[in-house]
């Protein structure tokens, strides 16, 4: 190569680089992806991922690509995400948030909405830091939490700092998630549908059934399911037909509503 041509490469790669760097989080660690002109959006997040490693390593096989969002506590979750990431799927902290209900089982790693600031933040870092090269969070269980602003507000300042995104799993109708993230200026968007709540794969194969309903309706649709085996197995015969009925699978960096 000629000098002033190398010269010209290497100044375009620290260019690159240089902007690489200064992209936010959810940009960065975003999977790439190319939609067709009019196809309709499908968003397919995979909660409590990490903790069945059997059925984690089974959904992590499926076509993607998914998003796959990981719990932060599992012994060998850091070895699950790169696995998961490896095979083309985007990645999302599952954050454990305080649910309504006392006896549901909770531990150190939940957001309460009774702990004082300093604690709450230091359980909401140490989840953060359970891995890396992830787009953003989205609430595991947390029916009571996200119905408190100010609890969602501490949480919200805290990703906005980092640049990710934040997904309303919405797990209450009464919940001011989005809301908050919203007036903090994340990305984000809220869950349309619930696939396994019934987890057989006849009612399975009735929700990815609403989740096309939705998607042509709004032009994208998000779903969440669980690593459950009717969930794999509807999926496994449902996500190869898109393409021929007009839809896109996407990650969810790919729809959320970034105020602009």
């Amino acid at each position: 190569m000629k000098p002033f041509l190398k010269i010209l490469f290497l100044a375009m790669v620290l260019t690159a680089t240089a902007h690489a760097q200064d992209l936010p989080a959810w940009k960065k660690n975003a999977v790439a992806v190319t939609i067709p002109v009019h196809a309709a959006k499908i968003v397919i997040i995979i909660d409590d991922m990490g903790e069945d490693r059997v059925h984690t390593k089974q959904i992590t096989e499926l076509p993607g690509p998914l998003t796959l969002s990981y719990l932060p506590y599992p012994e060998h979750v850091a070895e699950e995400v790169a696995a998961g990431r490896k095979a083309g799927h985007e990645i999302m902290v599952h954050m454990p948030m305080e649910p309504m209900h006392a006896d549901l089982e909770t531990g150190d790693y939940f957001l309460t909405t009774e702990e004082p600031a300093d604690e709450f933040m230091a359980h909401l870092n140490k989840n953060l830091a359970a891995f890396d090269g992830y787009v953003g969070v989205n609430n595991h269980m947390g029916s009571r939490l996200t119905t408190d602003r100010k609890s969602m507000d501490m949480v919200m300042a805290e990703l906005h700092t980092r640049g990710l995104l934040f997904v309303d799993s919405r797990t209450v109708s009464a919940s001011v998630a989005a809301e908050s993230a919203a007036a903090h200026g994340l990305p984000q968007i809220s869950r349309d549908v619930f696939l396994d709540d019934v987890p057989t794969i006849d009612a399975v194969r009735h929700q990815l059934s609403e989740v096309e309903r939705v998607a042509r309706r709004q032009g994208h649709a998000v779903a969440i399911g669980h690593p459950k085996a009717a969930t794999i197995d509807a999926l496994k015969e449902w996500l190869p037909t898109l393409k021929d009925k007009g839809f896109v699978l996407v990650p969810v960096s790919a729809v959320v509503n970034t105020g602009s």
